[in-house]
């Protein structure tokens, strides 16, 4: 299901809490946000979140907001205040290596499912961010820039994001040649000088050409195919 319930509507200016509110008022709840972290990193695992929130003040997280927006030492405090508030929550981890089995697309909707299949109070309705996701056994919503409009997919963005940087800065220990713990496995120009000189780890996701390219298993460019640095094939 990608559509409000018949009779639902949400206003623009309702708020960071809106889609809760206006899902509570017809009845729905619990409702479970889901989000993901690290889709377009190169290195390093896919993590997805997934959260529900109390109604009423309880269900407020101060400083809530997508966790790209958010400080570091903001997304910790979130993060933290998710954990004590929320009435269910989970946090699934798709290593690099079943991300290439996989490929990112899919890797990511079986993230998705499996974060809400964790959660131990099983959601009435499910929010997620930007795309519908099949499987999860009860309807849902695609919320476009959800993690920006819908407090549920703002925690759950939270939850995922500050689990893989935890995971990421532990990477930079066993390989610190690469900077993990700056970058988090997403392509900047220190990243890509450290694949040039060091090649791959074994923790880089080898279906991404940039990656692919510093293994020597990529021309410079693969122009038959269109694809440049950081494009993942699958």
């Amino acid at each position: 299901m990608s559509d409000l319930p018949r009779g639902l509507t949400v206003r623009r200016d309702a708020g960071l809490y809106g889609y809760e509110r206006a899902l509570r008022r017809h009845g729905i709840e619990p409702i479970a946000g889901v989000d993901e972290a690290g889709r377009g990193a190169c290195a390093g695992p896919l993590v997805a979140g997934a959260a529900i929130l109390p109604a009423g003040k309880a269900g407020i997280i101060p400083g809530l907001a997508d966790s790209k927006l958010l400080t570091e030492k903001a997304r910790e405090r979130c993060y933290d205040q998710v954990v004590r508030r929320a009435l269910s929550w989970s946090v699934v981890v798709v290593e690099h290596d079943e991300c290439d089995r996989l490929g990112m697309h899919v890797a990511n909707i079986e993230a998705l499912r499996r974060a809400v299949a964790l959660l131990d109070l099983p959601p009435a309705y499910v929010l997620t961010d930007g795309f519908p996701v099949d499987g999860l056994g009860v309807p849902g919503l695609a919320v476009w820039k959800g993690d920006r409009v819908a407090a549920c997919i703002s925690a759950a963005s939270v939850l995922a994001k500050v689990t893989r940087d935890r995971l990421m800065t532990e990477l930079d220990r066993e390989w610190p040649a690469y900077d993990f713990k700056t970058h988090k496995g997403y392509i900047t120009e220190v990243h890509t000088a450290a694949l040039t000189e060091h090649g791959p780890s074994p923790v880089h996701r080898r279906r991404f050409v940039n990656v692919r390219r510093a293994a020597g298993l990529e021309p410079a460019l693969d122009v038959q195919n269109g694809f440049h640095a950081g494009t993942p094939k699958g």
